[in-house]
């Protein structure tokens, strides 16, 4: 019987321990949330980009990159991800919103590694000038279909107004979790979207 009684304890000082590394896990994430959705940070105004409340998760889709190979959307979790849509052809604002991704996640020094980026093309009839254009964003991940699970995928990132993400020209933000969190208008000015995006690193632990 006290064989059977220290094995339940040790079972139990087994769960507490995994109870305690998943909140350990977890916990910085809850906390950056709560400041980051409040505004918090000493001497500094509230974030620049338009929430997403509540923060909406990203079903996963399967797709296919510039250089055909196969990709998940839940690959990219793990990191913050600036995600874009348009067309191949990429004209302005679109072009200005890959300029500003690639500006952002430089800004971040030596915490740029935590951060990725994202091109979704919706129309893929340019392909062939987007291969010497995208040449300027190294390390951008572009995807170019399959259409069908590029539209699935875009659904996604309706906001509110109805408008598709590949008519709003909209940078989003997407957590390491796999949520969509935050979005930026056509224009947005690329010093609040940095900030935005250093008070999350220095605030979050995952990602």
């Amino acid at each position: 019987m006290m064989q059977n009684a220290q094995k339940n304890a040790a079972v139990t000082r087994g769960r507490r321990k995994i109870l305690l590394i998943a909140l350990a896990a977890v916990l910085p994430m809850v906390i950056a949330y709560i400041l980051f959705y409040s505004g918090w940070r000493p001497g500094s105004t509230a974030n620049y980009g338009e929430l997403v409340q509540p923060a909406r998760p990203i079903a996963d889709v399967t797709l296919l990159t510039l250089d055909k190979k196969k990709i998940r959307f839940s690959e990219w979790r793990g990191k913050w991800t600036l995600v874009t849509f348009s067309t191949a052809e990429c004209l302005s604002p679109c072009e200005k919103n890959l300029y500003n991704m690639r500006q952002v996640i430089a800004a971040q020094g030596e915490e740029a590694k935590r951060v990725q980026s994202v091109f979704i093309v919706t129309d893929p009839k340019a392909l062939v000038w987007l291969h010497y254009a995208i040449k300027d964003y190294p390390g951008m991940q572009v995807i170019v279909g399959p259409m069908e699970d590029v539209k699935a995928l875009a659904r996604q990132f309706v906001l509110p107004d109805g408008v598709p993400p590949e008519g709003n020209q909209r940078i989003y933000l997407v957590d390491p979790l796999g949520n969509l969190m935050m979005s930026y208008p056509p224009g947005a000015d690329p010093t609040g979207m940095r900030k935005d995006l250093t008070r999350l690193l220095r605030i979050s632990q995952i990602g």
